[in-house]
């Protein structure tokens, strides 16, 4: 399976492994890395059976002006602002800064996450070459909008909305 990791993570796919399947013909991303999961899909004649969104960074629902925000506080103080994003993720105040599933980021990878724009073409596209789509979404994630993430993937694949859960998708 092919994995791509989420917006300053790295080798985090353990922590997802009962949403993966064992198979070679699979592509699944986490977060930051479901958006890069889908630009491979869109861009490759490989053979892949199942797309596996987990936890997709979804900000279709807004504006110009949050995201230009999150760009000045990520270059005012990237720690504080990388800090404070790890604990919405982790729902603890206590991060472990040489965590093995942590890793650099920069303004780049943060731009493009926040401005990657999820399209109903380049879902059905994908759905087009046989692909089998499945998202995976938290109640309680405090990194996107899960409800507004929910009711645009809904329309087009199978979505998981688990009850009590945040971005990590456990409790």
């Amino acid at each position: 399976m092919k994995f791509f990791s989420g917006f300053g993570f790295q080798n985090e796919q353990e922590l997802f492994k009962y949403y993966l399947p064992k198979s070679d013909y699979a592509v699944a991303g986490f977060s930051y890395g479901a958006q890069k999961a889908l630009t491979y899909l869109l861009n490759t004649a490989d053979r892949v059976d199942r797309l596996i969104l987990l936890s997709p960074s979804f900000f279709n629902d807004k504006s110009k002006s949050f995201k230009r925000t999150q760009t000045h506080y990520f270059k005012l103080d990237k720690n504080t602002y990388m800090e404070k994003f790890l604990n919405n993720i982790f729902r603890s105040n206590k991060i472990d800064t040489n965590n093995k599933y942590l890793s650099e980021t920069n303004e780049e990878d943060l731009h493009d996450l926040l401005n990657f724009e999820w399209k109903e073409q380049d879902i059905k596209n994908i759905i087009d070459k046989n692909i089998k789509i499945e998202v995976f979404l938290g109640e309680n994630d405090k990194i996107i909008n899960s409800k507004a993430a929910n009711d645009f993937f809904s329309k087009l694949t199978t979505t998981y909305f688990i009850k009590k859960v945040g971005h990590l998708l456990n409790d």
